[in-house]
């Protein structure tokens, strides 16, 4: 079996709006700081991860812009009509690859083996080369990382319930569906619950 050749697409909003409902627990320049950090764990475990063959971030904002330079990613700019927008004008800048691994910039706790273990059900457990690969949020409704064998597979549908918009859309295509789920990769930064959940445990 050939090695699956996976690119890493981290969407990062505007620093200066991000993580709005996270205000009642930290100021402008903390949840800045909180992006930062958590954008570099990402960043650390997918270089760690060899079948992830190239990483890219697409954002408008010249703070991560400035903030990404000298580290082993590339930016993508984006017009800004939105999250799917900005991740479908992405994949059109994207070179050939064998899948696209979708990832939020607030996995405050992902592993490397979850990175490891998404890619394995694409490349092990997958039906035939048309899946995706959803690792759905801790209350099971948004997705935390998406993997498309091709990239092009379905199309884009982050927002309300999107776990679940995401496996209709790859059941309409007939490819395979498979769910992982961890609590390190379950956990994202949305809300001052999540915050607090990750400063206990992690």
């Amino acid at each position: 079996m050939d090695t699956l050749r996976v690119v890493a697409l981290i969407p990062v909003k505007s620093l200066e709006f991000g993580k709005s409902r996270l205000a009642d627990a930290l100021d402008l320049e903390q949840r800045i700081q909180l992006t930062e950090e958590t954008l570099r764990r990402l960043i650390h475990v997918l270089s760690a991860e060899p079948r992830v063959t190239r990483i890219a971030v697409v954002t408008s904002d010249a703070h991560v812009i400035a903030w990404l330079a000298g580290r082993p990613v590339e930016h993508l700019t984006e017009s800004g009509h939105g999250l799917n927008d900005a991740l479908r004008e992405a994949r059109t800048q994207l070179s050939t690859c064998d899948a696209l691994l979708v990832l939020p910039a607030d996995l405050a706790a992902i592993t490397l083996h979850d990175v490891a273990a998404i890619i394995d059900a694409a490349e092990c457990t997958c039906a035939s080369n048309r899946c995706i690969v959803i690792a759905p949020d801790r209350h099971d409704h948004g997705t935390n990382a998406l993997l498309l064998r091709p990239p092009d597979v379905i199309d884009f549908a982050f927002g309300t319930d999107s776990a679940h918009l995401h496996a209709a859309a790859a059941a309409q295509q007939n490819a395979h569906v498979h769910f992982y789920r961890s609590d390190s990769i379950g956990l994202d930064l949305d809300l001052p619950e999540d915050y607090d959940l990750y400063t206990r445990q992690w």
